[in-house]
């Protein structure tokens, strides 16, 4: 028998880490970003060209590599962050496994060029699959400039898994956001196929979340710190009133390194218990600075996720410190002890209090000289022509209500609303129960999407409104103008970050229109599919315009919503392929008893 386990060539060693640690283009601007605030980098320009695929090049002026550093930064396992077992436990650097440039240079074009103080010339080196096709000397200034071109041009299937080119660079964005949150001190700057998204300047913390999430976040953030001997936490909460339904704007960083925490983010749940409905998500950017002996962070390719020695109490701090930075602001109520009562009494001294007199005329009859009420009707005993009278006048009114409805259009039928949320009608095989929510979805977005007669249709505003927007969906607003012209919106764009909102669906109305143009970019952030932007923006309309559980509705409406719906040529599917209504046969209903 033959010998079958063999060592793996190098090359595809690194090609089955890039797996892992690149993911896609986002997660190599990551590796890149963390290199050069390691590098202590205090000024980092990021140029991206069709959202990473073409080319990503990180351009720093940080401390630089000299020759052989520059060739060995590309060896799987090279790293100057640990040099021993003991140092994993002591971390204060972003990157240390050494994966990361060897994995980058095994599925792309590279070309490195770096050049340390020490040294008058840089180096630059091209690597292309991992085989160094050039080394020599270069001039430069101090720093490393690294370009990234034609990522996984050999790993075809994997560059066929990448998603359009606004969901990728929507990724790339979030991992500059995060790197940018954590080191308010640098300047960043962010540039795609040759325009600005971001210029930072060096800030403070509150200044650099107002600089890339829009001015407007400025008024919803609250403060919060909290030091103990475990950890100290600091950062900022969205005020209850500005939670969403989507994430989006949800940051942790242990001693200024990204995180992910399912269990963390529990505890900011629960210290807005009471403040936001459970289907809401506040906005927060939280900061722990603790000691690297006391987590673990090699548990994860990506480094996102992190191990805490003593979750539990870190758990209890943190909400114990957000609902204490609520309280101080005054977003929750809160019982002052150290209030001075001598300032619940207005009176002068020795005045007393005295109850006010209520003259009341008790000779006053209200039912006096008038003619017999129905109270008094009802005191005669003559109950069977009393019920006669009450039916014969409830007959004559439903009759005459029906006749009414009949002349709006809207014949009577026998419809029942559960709990604010469905709609119960009797049908001949039994009993339907149609999701409200669902149902409107899908009659929206219909109108909406097969409906090309009424695109362009919108209604001028009388006084045009300017919505202040992030970057993210400032740019999301140009790449989808179209999409949104057909929908009805009329805008223009004020600045960088503003646009002014000229017409609105008819449909629409103007109350509440920023909160309402907000929720449809997030519904649309939120529902990417394969479908076109246009499906997608009707979808996310539809979602933020349709009627919501909870909301009660009249007879006239439930029988309009389900006319409209059964009107639809696949009725029983919402826009999410999800069910609007169930049936219950009669048979059904008879087992239960």
């Amino acid at each position: 028998m033959t010998d079958i386990i063999q060592l793996l060539p190098d090359h595809v060693a690194n090609q089955i880490a890039a797996g892992e640690v690149i993911q896609r283009p986002a997660s190599a601007v990551k590796e890149l970003l963390e290199n050069s605030i390691d590098a202590q980098a205090t000024d980092i320009k990021v140029i991206i060209k069709d959202a990473g695929r073409t080319l990503i090049q990180i351009i720093d002026n940080g401390v630089g590599m000299s020759e052989t550093d520059a060739r060995m930064c590309f060896e799987r396992h090279a790293t100057s962050k640990i040099k021993s077992a003991d140092d994993l436990f002591n971390l204060t650097s972003m990157g240390f496994r050494g994966e990361a440039m060897a994995s980058i240079a095994a599925i792309a074009h590279v070309e490195l060029k770096s050049r340390n103080n020490n040294f008058e010339l840089g180096t630059q080196i091209n690597i292309e699959g991992s085989k160094v096709l050039k080394q020599e000397d270069c001039a430069l200034n101090k720093g490393t400039s690294i370009s990234i071109k034609n990522l996984f041009f050999n790993v075809p299937a994997r560059r066929n898994f990448l998603k359009s080119d606004n969901v990728e660079f929507k990724h790339i964005l979030e991992e500059f956001n995060r790197v940018a949150l954590a080191n308010p001190n640098c300047s960043m700057s962010l540039f795609h196929n040759n325009n600005e998204i971001h210029h930072l300047p060096p800030t403070g913390l509150r200044q650099r979340i107002t600089n890339l999430l829009g001015k407007n976040i400025n008024e919803k953030l609250v403060p919060i710190k909290e030091s103990t001997s475990l950890v100290n936490v600091n950062g900022f909460v969205g005020k209850p009133e500005f939670a969403k339904k989507t994430r989006g704007e949800q940051y942790f960083f242990v001693n200024n390194r990204f995180i992910k925490s399912g269990y963390l983010h529990h505890a900011i749940l629960s210290a807005y218990t009471d403040l936001i409905p459970s289907n809401y998500i506040p906005s927060y950017f939280i900061f722990f600075e603790i000691d690297p002996k006391l987590i673990d962070i090699n548990i994860h390719p990506t480094k996102t996720e992190i191990k805490f020695d003593d979750e539990k109490s870190i758990y209890a701090i943190l909400r114990s410190s957000v609902k204490h930075g609520l309280g101080l602001n005054n977003i929750t109520p809160t019982l002052d002890f150290n209030k001075d009562p001598a300032f619940d009494t207005i009176a002068p001294k020795g005045v007393e209090f005295k109850a006010p007199k209520i003259n009341i005329d008790t000779s006053y009859n209200p039912f006096e000289n008038k003619e017999k009420s129905s109270r008094e009707v009802s005191n005669n005993n003559n109950w069977e022509q009393l019920f006669e009278n009450n039916q014969l006048t409830t007959s004559e009114d439903k009759v005459v209500q029906s006749t009414l409805d009949k002349e709006q259009g809207f014949e009577q039928k026998l419809l029942f609303q559960v709990h604010n949320k469905y709609i119960l009608s009797p049908i001949k095989s039994g009993l339907m129960i149609v999701h409200q929510h669902r149902a409107h979805q899908r009659v929206l977005y219909e109108q909406f999407v097969k409906h090309p007669e009424k695109e362009h249709e919108s209604q001028q505003l009388l006084f045009p409104q300017t919505i202040e927007l992030n970057t993210q969906d400032i740019n999301l607003v140009k790449e989808n103008s179209n999409e949104l012209m057909d929908l009805g919106f009329r805008f223009d764009y004020l600045n960088k970050n503003s646009i002014v909102v000229l017409g609105i669906p008819s449909m629409l109305t103007q109350d509440n229109l920023e909160s309402v143009f907000e929720e449809i970019l997030e519904d649309y952030k939120n529902s990417l599919s394969t479908s076109s932007n246009k499906n997608n923006m009707a979808k996310a309309l539809a979602t933020s315009l349709s009627i919501s559980s909870g909301r009660l509705l009249s007879q006239m409406e439930m029988s309009n919503l389900i006319d409209q719906l059964f009107e639809l040529e696949l009725p029983q599917k919402g826009i999410n392929n999800k069910k609007t209504f169930i049936t219950i046969t009669s048979d059904e209903i008879d087992n239960k008893f």
